[in-house]
Protein backbone atom coordinates (compact mmCIF):
# COMPACT_ATOMS: atom_id res chain seq x y z
CA UNK A 1 0.00 0.00 0.00
CA UNK A 2 1.30 3.46 -0.89
CA UNK A 3 1.74 5.73 2.07
CA UNK A 4 -0.66 8.68 2.13
CA UNK A 5 0.73 12.16 1.47
CA UNK A 6 -0.63 15.36 3.02
CA UNK A 7 0.18 18.97 2.32
CA UNK A 8 1.67 20.28 -0.88
CA UNK A 9 5.35 20.21 -1.74
CA UNK A 10 6.04 23.63 -3.21
CA UNK A 11 8.37 23.81 -6.20
CA UNK A 12 11.63 25.61 -5.58
CA UNK A 13 11.53 25.33 -1.78
CA UNK A 14 14.17 23.43 0.20
CA UNK A 15 12.57 20.91 2.53
CA UNK A 16 14.24 19.68 5.68
CA UNK A 17 13.45 16.10 6.75
CA UNK A 18 11.82 15.79 10.18
CA UNK A 19 10.88 12.26 11.27
CA UNK A 20 8.16 11.86 13.89
CA UNK A 21 6.49 9.14 15.93
CA UNK A 22 2.93 9.62 17.22
CA UNK A 23 0.34 7.62 19.11
CA UNK A 24 -3.40 7.27 19.57
CA UNK A 25 -4.11 7.04 23.31
CA UNK A 26 -7.71 6.20 24.18
CA UNK A 27 -9.92 5.69 27.25
CA UNK A 28 -13.57 5.23 28.23
CA UNK A 29 -13.97 2.12 26.08
CA UNK A 30 -12.41 3.90 23.07
CA UNK A 31 -14.85 6.80 23.25
CA UNK A 32 -12.13 9.40 23.93
CA UNK A 33 -8.61 10.12 22.67
CA UNK A 34 -6.10 12.56 24.10
CA UNK A 35 -4.75 15.37 21.96
CA UNK A 36 -2.06 17.93 22.71
CA UNK A 37 -2.56 21.65 22.18
CA UNK A 38 0.67 23.46 21.33
CA UNK A 39 1.27 27.02 22.60
CA UNK A 40 0.17 28.35 19.18
CA UNK A 41 -3.27 26.77 19.68
CA UNK A 42 -2.84 23.94 17.16
CA UNK A 43 -3.79 20.37 18.16
CA UNK A 44 -1.69 17.27 17.48
CA UNK A 45 -1.59 13.63 18.49
CA UNK A 46 0.88 12.98 21.31
CA UNK A 47 4.38 12.40 20.00
CA UNK A 48 6.98 14.31 18.12
CA UNK A 49 10.34 14.40 16.46
CA UNK A 50 12.52 11.30 16.53
CA UNK A 51 15.86 12.52 17.84
CA UNK A 52 19.21 11.27 16.59
CA UNK A 53 19.99 7.81 17.94
CA UNK A 54 16.36 7.05 18.88
CA UNK A 55 14.10 4.43 17.38
CA UNK A 56 10.34 4.96 17.13
CA UNK A 57 9.57 3.45 20.55
CA UNK A 58 12.31 5.38 22.34
CA UNK A 59 11.01 8.62 20.83
CA UNK A 60 7.47 7.74 21.90
CA UNK A 61 8.58 6.92 25.47
CA UNK A 62 10.41 10.27 25.76
CA UNK A 63 7.64 12.30 24.14
CA UNK A 64 4.95 10.75 26.36
CA UNK A 65 6.76 11.85 29.52
CA UNK A 66 7.37 15.31 28.04
CA UNK A 67 3.87 15.94 26.70
CA UNK A 68 1.41 13.95 28.82
CA UNK A 69 3.33 12.48 31.77
CA UNK A 70 2.40 8.92 30.77
CA UNK A 71 4.27 5.64 30.57
CA UNK A 72 2.79 3.69 27.69
CA UNK A 73 2.68 0.22 26.21
CA UNK A 74 2.70 0.55 22.44
CA UNK A 75 0.58 -1.86 20.46
CA UNK A 76 -0.37 -1.95 16.82
CA UNK A 77 1.45 0.02 14.14
CA UNK A 78 -1.05 2.06 12.09
CA UNK A 79 1.39 3.02 9.36
CA UNK A 80 3.42 5.84 7.90
CA UNK A 81 2.14 9.05 6.34
CA UNK A 82 4.12 11.86 4.70
CA UNK A 83 3.30 15.48 5.42
CA UNK A 84 4.72 18.58 3.75
CA UNK A 85 4.36 21.84 5.67
CA UNK A 86 5.88 25.22 6.39
CA UNK A 87 6.63 26.13 9.99
CA UNK A 88 6.39 29.89 10.47
CA UNK A 89 7.69 29.38 14.02
CA UNK A 90 10.92 27.86 12.64
CA UNK A 91 10.77 29.60 9.21
CA UNK A 92 11.43 26.19 7.64
CA UNK A 93 9.78 23.93 5.10
CA UNK A 94 9.53 20.38 6.42
CA UNK A 95 9.21 16.99 4.75
CA UNK A 96 7.73 15.06 7.65
CA UNK A 97 7.33 11.28 7.58
CA UNK A 98 5.17 10.36 10.56
CA UNK A 99 4.98 6.87 12.06
CA UNK A 100 1.74 6.17 13.91
CA UNK A 101 0.94 3.62 16.63
CA UNK A 102 -1.88 2.70 19.00
CA UNK A 103 -1.20 2.66 22.74
CA UNK A 104 -2.65 -0.47 24.38
CA UNK A 105 -2.07 0.60 27.98
CA UNK A 106 -1.02 3.81 29.68
CA UNK A 107 -0.46 5.11 33.16
CA UNK A 108 -0.03 8.69 34.32
CA UNK A 109 3.26 8.67 36.24
CA UNK A 110 4.12 12.39 36.45
CA UNK A 111 3.13 15.84 35.36
CA UNK A 112 4.31 16.55 31.81
CA UNK A 113 7.79 18.06 31.71
CA UNK A 114 6.69 20.39 28.89
CA UNK A 115 4.47 22.86 30.69
CA UNK A 116 3.45 25.01 27.70
CA UNK A 117 1.09 22.46 26.11
CA UNK A 118 -2.57 21.91 26.83
CA UNK A 119 -4.16 18.46 26.96
CA UNK A 120 -7.71 17.51 26.01
CA UNK A 121 -9.65 14.24 26.05
CA UNK A 122 -12.07 14.44 23.12
CA UNK A 123 -14.20 12.10 21.06
CA UNK A 124 -12.50 10.71 17.95
CA UNK A 125 -14.98 12.77 15.90
CA UNK A 126 -13.92 15.98 17.65
CA UNK A 127 -10.26 15.01 17.22
CA UNK A 128 -10.89 14.82 13.47
CA UNK A 129 -12.13 18.42 13.53
CA UNK A 130 -9.40 19.76 15.83
CA UNK A 131 -6.20 18.06 14.66
CA UNK A 132 -4.09 20.38 12.51
CA UNK A 133 -2.20 17.84 10.41
CA UNK A 134 -3.86 15.67 7.80
CA UNK A 135 -1.56 12.78 8.72
CA UNK A 136 -2.82 12.87 12.32
CA UNK A 137 -6.45 12.82 11.15
CA UNK A 138 -5.54 9.91 8.86
CA UNK A 139 -4.13 7.98 11.85
CA UNK A 140 -7.39 8.44 13.78
CA UNK A 141 -9.32 7.16 10.73
CA UNK A 142 -7.04 4.13 10.46
CA UNK A 143 -7.48 3.38 14.16
CA UNK A 144 -11.26 3.69 13.91
CA UNK A 145 -11.38 1.29 10.93
CA UNK A 146 -9.72 -1.40 13.02
CA UNK A 147 -11.77 -0.75 16.14
CA UNK A 148 -15.20 -1.23 14.59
Amino acid sequence: MDKPVFGKKEVGKKYQPRYGAYVVIHRENKKEVIIVQAPNGAYFLPGGEIEQGENHLQAIDREMLEEVGFEVSVGRYLGEAMEYFYSSHRDTYFEHPGYFYVVDQWEKVAEPTETTNGLAWVTPEDAMLLLKRGSHRWAIQEWLKEEK
